[in-house]
């Protein structure tokens, strides 16, 4: 059985760590390489970088600071934001990044992610979704969580993976920067649904909802932000947590 993964997320706008609730109100959180070495040591198993603006003059911005964060630490690391190529997920990984999100540009594009798997493997290849609950069902939004799509969350997930994702991040608008807990209902059904490991992302506020996001939504990893960020969470001893609570995880 794979052991459970803690995932600091770090939402990177301008060079800087931010973050925001049910993806609004942003605020300052820190320095990305700073945060990213703390996260090492303090136990994290992997990280996530999300560039939130992303754009084109920005790629060799963010290829920069992907090469100062893969100089400072020994965990695998993801990176995401605005990719809609090829050469795109070539650059990163060649900066140091082991993975690359993609989110928008797959959807519009779904042959992005054959084309990603089929030249790098799928092992590289993580489909972030995110969703929203409403009028009954969980749905996908593009561009950040701005504009809706007819698409359930379910759907995209098996198509994603059939297209040849090899990892799912799957991020509930609802539960984002709430606290609350995390959408253990739609991560659970999508974690049954898919053959590769699907992230939880959006809600963490207590340890309680990360063994609640592994034992109820049967999430491979459980990604967090804010309370990381802000100390409110420490890793080791979240991971003790869980480990007493027996759920395997790396220790």
């Amino acid at each position: 059985m794979l052991t459970k993964r803690i995932i600091p997320c770090l939402d990177i706008k301008d060079g800087r760590t931010v973050k925001g609730v049910n993806f609004e109100n942003i605020r300052d959180a820190g320095d990305p390489v700073e945060l990213a070495i703390r996260y090492c040591k303090e136990g994290a198993d992997e990280l996530v970088f999300l560039d939130i603006t992303a754009t084109n003059e920005k790629r060799k911005t963010l290829s920069e600071l992907v090469s100062r964060i893969a100089q400072n630490i020994n965990i695998p690391f993801t990176v995401g934001g605005g990719i809609s190529s090829v050469e795109d997920v070539s650059v990163l990984l060649n900066s140091g990044a082991d993975k690359v999100s993609v989110n928008t540009s797959a959807f519009k594009n779904p042959q992005l992610i054959a084309d990603m798997a089929a030249q790098f493997g799928s092992q590289c290849v993580v489909l972030a979704i995110d969703t929203k609950f409403e009028d009954g069902d969980w749905y996908v939004y593009l561009n950040g969580g701005k504009v809706k799509t007819e698409t359930k969350a379910l759907d995209w997930a098996k198509e994603g993976v059939r297209l040849g994702a090899g990892e799912i991040l799957l991020t509930s608008m609802n539960n984002d920067g709430t606290k609350a807990g995390f959408a253990n209902d739609i991560t659970k059904l999508i974690s049954e649904n898919v053959s590769v490991p699907v992230i939880a992302s959006g809600g963490a506020g207590t340890m309680e909802h990360f063994k609640d996001a592994f034992m109820k939504g049967k999430a491979d990893a459980a990604l967090a932000a804010s309370v990381f960020h802000f100390g409110e969470i420490n890793i080791n001893h979240l991971k003790q947590v869980l480990r007493n609570s027996n759920i395997e995880i790396r220790l």
